[in-house]
């Protein structure tokens, strides 16, 4: 992957008594100690992390967490006490003022929480901004602002002004202006936190969806989980200005870093984040080709188990046996496994959302079963299995 985004030792701190407040967070001091000795506030504290180019990155974190002080030391709309930013390579500190205003022109667009729109310039107009802004004649500013607009669902609003608009349709028009604007990294700070909770779904899928055209590269800073485990290919948690855990959203679910991590996440709605195959278990398999009945039953009775999940020499699913059909079998003098399989089986990809499958596990007596593309057997999942993720309890494969 190419690092679009280079965080490195970030760092800053709000106040008069900057070198006795950085004396004091080196011997390590908390924020709270530092604003009391110094009355010098810790924004963020040696932030380290990199951003994939074309990956939604959110950054969450509670009030006073610093999200917003380091989404604008990213493009220095805030200038950092120590540390440095680097952009495609491009070292953001070290640029002067008419560099950093390209920069920002460039690779920068930025929806926010409460829309900044020009309340007397019209839908089109104000979409088409960023594109005035860099002299981009009229013509083509106008064209590239209704294609963005087009692609956020507001075809035909060209010439409404913002208050004739509700407001998740106002924060259309900012996230359009953003496009038009061929900004490469995408900063949202709170930028759905406005909305009435229809118009927030609305924007989640529809960003989502620009996504999955676009793959624009996305610095989403919020405060809902439930929203970042959506939107984030990975989240950052921040506290009180330090980064406590960086990871994509099933692993922070199921491997917390720490205790205000697991905290954090409480009462999260697992469905809708945890896969298949984070609640899988391992499957109990014999080889069609190397395997008989007595194999297959033996192999049961080892580990306990009323039924065996049955494979070819490339682990690709054939079927599952039961114990009573395969000691039928043996009774019978037969060798022919294949005779008794059952392959009417509920499958699954490992990629599939718990939420997808919950309704069905809970009424069929058969386990579903996790596949790849080529029919691959990858595991099982069990109804236990489910119910221990849903509640955070640790699942054992």
């Amino acid at each position: 992957m190419t690092e679009k985004v280079k965080v490195k030792n970030l760092t800053k701190i709000f106040g008069k008594q900057i070198p006795q407040a950085k004396k004091l967070l080196k011997e390590g001091k908390s924020k709270e100690e530092i604003l009391a000795q110094t009355g010098c506030t810790v924004g963020v504290n040696d932030a380290n992390f990199a951003i994939n180019e074309g990956e939604i990155f959110v950054v969450m974190g509670l009030s006073g967490s610093g999200k917003s002080t380091l989404i604008r030391m990213i493009n220095r709309l805030i200038d950092s006490t120590d540390g440095d930013v680097e952009i495609d390579g491009q070292n953001v500190m070290g640029l002067s003022k008419e560099e950093l205003r390209k920069l920002r022109q460039d690779k920068f667009g930025m929806v926010f929480q409460n829309f900044a729109l020009f309340p007397h310039r019209t839908v089109l107009q104000n979409a088409a901004y960023g594109l005035e802004l860099k002299k981009v004649s009229l013509e083509k500013r106008e064209q590239k602002a209704r294609e963005a607009l087009d692609l956020v669902g507001l075809k035909g609003y060209d010439d409404q002004l913002p208050s004739q608009l509700s407001g998740g349709m106002q924060q259309r028009v900012g996230l359009a202006r953003a496009i038009a604007n061929d900004a490469e990294i995408l900063l949202m700070d709170e930028a759905f936190s406005a909305l009435d909770p229809l118009y927030r779904k609305e924007m989640q899928d529809l960003l989502l969806q620009i996504e999955e055209k676009m793959h624009k590269t996305v610095i989403f800073i919020g405060h809902d989980l439930n929203e970042a485990l959506k939107l984030g290919d990975r989240i950052m948690i921040m506290r009180d200005g330090v980064v406590q855990q960086i990871g994509e959203p099933e692993d922070i679910l199921t491997h917390p870093a720490n205790d205000y991590v697991e905290r954090f996440i409480e009462g999260v709605d697992r469905t809708q984040v945890l896969t298949a195959s984070s609640v899988m278990a391992k499957a109990h398999t014999v080889n069609i080709s190397k395997a008989g009945p007595r194999v297959a039953l033996r192999r049961m009775r080892e580990n306990e188990i009323s039924s065996i999940y049955v494979v070819d020499n490339e682990d690709r699913f054939v079927g599952f046996a039961d114990a009573h059909d395969v000691a039928d079998l043996i009774k019978a003098g037969s060798k022919d496994l294949k005779s008794v399989l059952k392959t009417d089986v509920p499958k699954t990809t490992a990629d599939t959302p718990i939420n997808d499958l919950i309704n069905d596990i809970s009424k069929t007596p058969i386990p579903y079963i996790v596949v790849d593309d080529e029919d691959h057997l990858k595991g099982i999942i069990l109804r236990g299995s489910v119910l221990a993720a849903i509640s955070g309890e640790e699942v054992t494969a």
